[in-house]
C-alpha cells in the first residue's frame, strides 16, 4: 500500500477509475493511451490496472475527429456544436490481448505495414521518402501518412508524385502529404531539392532513402557517373550530407535506407584487398547490370554503418534493410527476362 500511495494510486477504489491527474485520450486510429499531468508524460497502459485499451465502434452519428495545431486529437459534435478532447467513444473501449511475440522476433515476413504502425501516433513528425510515388516507397508514405506524419514525397516524375499524393488522400483527405521533384540521376537536382525543403522551415524527422533502379543498360548521369551507381547510392549520399544539419537539429530522426540482401553477392576490392574506384562506376565495357545493382546496395550498407556511428551520438540513427526477396514492383520493368522472373516468384513472396 505504501508503494501505492507514494504513486498517488489510493486514492480511488475501482480499478478502472483513474487516479489524480491522470487523463484517458485516444490516437487518429482509436488506441487508448493515458496523460500524467503532474509528471506530463504519457503512457500506454493504464495506471491501475496495467492494461491497454482501444476503442469499439464509429463515431456516434454527427461526430468528426480533428487534429489541433499541436498534433492533438479533439473531437467536434457538429449536432450539438461543440468541441471536445474525450472521445465520446470511450464508454465503449474494449481490452488489448495482444498475441505475445515469439522468442525470435515480433514481425516475420507477413507483418503488414500498417499491422506495424497500430497505436502510433505520427503526428508532428516529418518525413522524406525518395521515390514514394509506387512500390514500397509508396506504401511507406500511405501508411505513415495515415498515422498522422507530414511526409513528402520525393519523387523525379512531378505528375506521377502528384497523382500517388491524391491517391493518399482519397484513402484519407485530412492527410498531411505533398510531392516535390527530386532526380537521384543529377546531384544539381538533389541540391535543388534539399534547399527547396530547407525553405519550408520544418523540422525532418525521417528521411528513407528508398528510389533505386534495376537492370537498366548502361548510360552516364548529367555528371558523368554511371546511372544505378548514382541514383542508388551516390544521390542518396549527398541528399543525406545536404540534409544532416536539418536532421541532428530535428534529433531523435532517423535514416532509412533500402538496401539488398544480393549486396553480399559483388566485391568492390581490388585484388590486393584494396577499394577499386572503376568498380563503383565502371565503364560501358566493364559494366553488368545485376553487378552494378549489387554494389550500389553494399555502398548503402557500408554508409548506412558508418552513417549511424557519427551520427547516433547526436540523435540521429541510421539503419539499413532488405525489403524481401524479389517483390513485385516496378523495379524490374528494364528487361522482359526480370519482369517473368518476378512474375513467377509473385505468388511465393510478400505483397506491397
Amino acid at each position: 500500500m505504501a508503494a501505492l500511495k507514494y504513486a498517488g494510486l489510493e486514492d480511488t477504489d475501482s480499478e478502472e477509475e483513474l487516479p489524480p491527474g491522470w487523463e484517458e485520450r485516444t490516437t487518429r486510429d482509436g488506441w487508448v493511451y493515458y496523460a500524467n499531468h503532474l509528471e506530463e508524460k504519457t503512457q500506454w497502459e493504464h495506471p491501475k490496472s496495467g492494461k491497454r485499451k482501444r476503442v469499439a465502434g464509429d463515431l456516434p452519428y454527427g461526430w468528426e475527429q480533428e487534429t489541433d495545431e499541436s498534433g492533438q486529437v479533439y473531437f467536434v459534435d457538429h449536432i450539438n456544436k461543440r468541441t471536445t478532447y474525450l472521445d465520446p467513444r470511450l464508454a465503449f473501449t474494449v481490452e488489448d490481448n495482444p498475441v505475445k511475440p515469439t522468442t525470435r522476433q515480433k514481425y516475420d515476413g507477413n507483418s503488414t505495414a500498417m499491422e506495424i504502425l497500430q497505436g502510433r501516433d505520427l503526428s508532428g513528425k516529418v518525413v522524406i521518402i525518395t521515390g514514394a510515388n509506387s512500390g514500397i516507397g509508396f506504401e511507406a508514405a500511405k501508411s505513415l501518412a495515415l498515422h498522422g506524419a507530414h511526409v513528402i514525397l520525393a519523387c523525379r516524375s512531378a505528375s506521377r508524385g502528384s497523382d500517388a499524393v491524391q491517391r493518399i488522400l482519397g484513402e484519407w483527405h485530412k492527410a498531411k502529404v505533398e510531392a516535390m521533384t527530386l532526380d537521384l540521376a543529377s546531384l544539381q537536382s538533389v541540391q535543388h531539392f534539399a534547399e527547396a525543403f530547407k525553405s519550408k522551415n520544418l523540422p525532418l524527422h525521417i528521411l528513407i532513402c528508398n528510389a533505386a533502379v534495376f537492370g537498366g543498360p548502361w548510360c552516364l548521369t548529367e555528371d558523368g557517373l554511371e546511372s544505378t551507381f548514382q541514383v542508388n547510392h551516390l544521390g542518396h549520399f549527398y541528399l543525406v550530407q545536404l540534409l544532416e544539419g536539418l536532421l541532428r537539429q530535428s534529433s531523435p530522426a532517423r535514416v532509412v535506407v533500402v538496401s539488398s540482401e544480393s549486396h553480399r553477392f559483388t566485391e568492390i576490392k581490388d585484388s590486393s584487398g584494396k577499394l577499386d574506384f572503376s568498380l563503383l562506376s565502371p565503364s560501358k565495357k566493364e559494366y553488368w547490370a545485376m553487378l552494378a545493382y549489387n554494389r550500389s546496395k553494399l555502398c548503402n550498407i557500408l554508409f548506412s554503418n558508418e552513417l549511424n556511428r557519427r551520427l547516433s551520438p547526436h540523435g540521429v540513427t541510421s539503419n539499413s534493410l532488405h525489403p524481401g526477396n524479389l517483390i513485385y514492383s516496378s523495379i524490374h520493368r528494364n528487361w522482359w527476362v526480370y519482369t517473368l522472373l518476378f512474375t513467377l516468384a509473385r505468388p511465393f513472396t510478400k505483397s506491397m
